[in-house]
């Protein structure tokens, strides 16, 4: 049952999505600094004691990035601003989203409720329609005093108008050329008259693309709050690697197609389920051709590295305004991808590629800088931990929970599960991540049981829940996943 019910007309109907918008502030890039004249209308001054208790707040959200990052092992992406940042901070290595689309997974990081808390299962609905009573984590710092502005992509829906207005001071959406830019060729794979990917080494430097204009309103943006007396939450959502897949021609050259091998999906594999993939017929990425899988990946590689060097942006920011000493920073990814892992590519699976996301917090004087946490953590949970770190605490009932435990001691067990979930049409895909294991469920199992053992087949290619000698454990990970989905559960180790 929904902790919020969805919008109901006079006569009991279901609501859809408003057609108008939401009245909120645009900023357009072209104002530049007088942009921000807002903040600058309280002369700056030195934090007192009382407001540097209080840490000023930087989230960093990127689009449909996986793991594919040094700092989590891939040999090839050039990713050295997550490397910088992950020499400060902590490393969750076993990090999960609670959905694998951009609604439900950023409207949960956002309210602290998982997808069955929201009632948010796809990207068509703007959230408040279903949950208009929640505060939003923007919105609990801002009633607490915090100067809160957005950047870029935060809330699914900015470019419709799909935001929190009692969430933030200021909401900046630059408006840069498009994606595309102008001239030249794009390529794109296709299958059945259905584009799944474009992408395009484009012209010009960063600030001609919109993720180099995020991070230059960001930057901005700090300067014009930092140490100021009243702390801030400053949200940036950087759109990339997500598709089309555009950069300047520099992130493209970092890569060689003959050094990119694409996933091989194994000859002894169990089949897929029918419903393990969003749409078989739609794309398999193992039929296409070497060198255009070759390309397909480069071109997300390029993206990849063209927002990391926005990252590496505003962290020198961070440098040069003296921040990181009253400043606790999260990047996390809203859900990873698939580049070609089960023969598919994309997103909207509960297999491990979509599931898993990076995550990097950075606390002052944490005594875990440059280390890594193995425990299980989930993005419902930064919510709450952010709240804890602000001092503050949640107007109601919140479904995940605080691991600032984890950011002194990093060894400390976390969750006894991650869970995750996907709406495929009127199908539901149900999925819980142990240390060892992965279950998932479709309809109750009614469509199919997945069982997958990560400690010999991390690619979760051999399904071995109808095994007679497995059903153990099947047993104890179905009481796990239908007693999980809204617990809060640690082990006690």
């Amino acid at each position: 049952m929904h902790r919020f019910g969805p919008g109901k007309s006079s006569n009991g109907r279901q609501q859809g999505p408003r057609k108008g918008r939401v009245s909120w502030r645009r900023i357009g890039s072209s104002l530049g600094v007088l942009a921000f004249a807002f903040f600058l209308s309280e002369p700056a001054a030195a934090q007192s004691p009382q407001a540097l208790a209080r840490p000023n707040i930087l989230l960093i959200m990127l689009d449909d990035l996986g793991t594919e990052l040094s700092i989590y092992g891939h040999p090839l992406v050039s990713s050295p601003s997550f490397e910088r940042l992950a020499a400060r901070a902590l490393r969750f290595d076993g990090a999960y989203v609670q959905a694998t689309i951009c609604n439900p997974s950023r409207t949960s990081l956002l309210t602290g409720l998982r997808p069955d808390s929201t009632g948010i299962l796809t990207n068509k609905v703007f959230f408040r329609e279903f949950v208009p009573e929640a505060i939003t984590l923007p919105r609990l710092f801002r009633q607490n005093g915090y100067v809160t502005a957005s950047v870029g992509k935060i809330f699914h829906g900015v470019d419709k108008g799909w935001q929190d207005p009692e969430a933030w001071d200021r909401v900046v959406v630059p408006e840069g050329p498009t994606l595309l830019g102008r001239g030249g060729k794009n390529h794109a794979i296709q299958k059945k008259g259905k584009t799944m990917a474009t992408w395009r080494a484009a012209p010009g430097g960063d600030e001609d693309q919109k993720d180099g204009q995020h991070a230059r309103d960001a930057i901005l943006l700090l300067e014009s709050i930092a140490n100021r007396s009243s702390p801030f939450f400053l949200a940036v959502g950087l759109s990339k690697p997500h598709e089309p897949y555009v950069a300047p021609k520099r992130y493209f050259d970092l890569y060689r197609l003959r050094e990119i091998e694409p996933p091989v999906v194994p000859e002894v594999r169990s089949p897929l389920l029918p419903l393990a993939l969003p749409s078989p017929k739609q794309v398999v990425f193992d039929r296409l051709k070497l060198k255009k899988k070759q390309k397909a990946i480069r071109a997300y590689y390029a993206a990849t590295s063209f927002a990391d060097a926005q990252l590496g942006r505003i962290l020198d920011a961070l440098d040069r305004l003296s921040l990181w000493r009253n400043t606790v920073v999260v990047v996390v990814s809203d859900h990873g991808f698939h580049l070609g892992e089960h023969g598919w590519w994309g997103k909207r699976t509960v297999f491990e590629e979509s599931a898993r996301v990076p995550l990097l917090v950075y606390k002052p004087g944490m005594r875990a800088s440059g280390e890594s946490a193995r425990g299980l953590v989930e993005v419902v949970d930064i919510y709450p931990t952010l709240a804890e770190l602000g001092g503050l605490e949640a107007e109601g009932p919140l479904d995940g929970t605080s691991f600032v435990r984890l950011l002194n001691r990093p060894g400390r067990a976390g969750k006894a599960g991650a869970y995750t979930q996907v709406q495929q049409g009127k199908n539901s895909g149900r999925s819980v991540r142990t240390r060892r294991w992965r279950y998932t469920e479709w309809n109750g199992g009614d469509r199919g049981v997945e069982l997958y053992d990560h400690s010999v087949d991390p690619g979760e290619y051999l399904n071995l829940a109808e095994l007679p000698e497995f059903d153990g454990v099947v047993r104890e990970l179905k009481i796990l996943l239908e007693d999980g989905f809204g617990s809060a559960s640690w082990f006690d180790s």
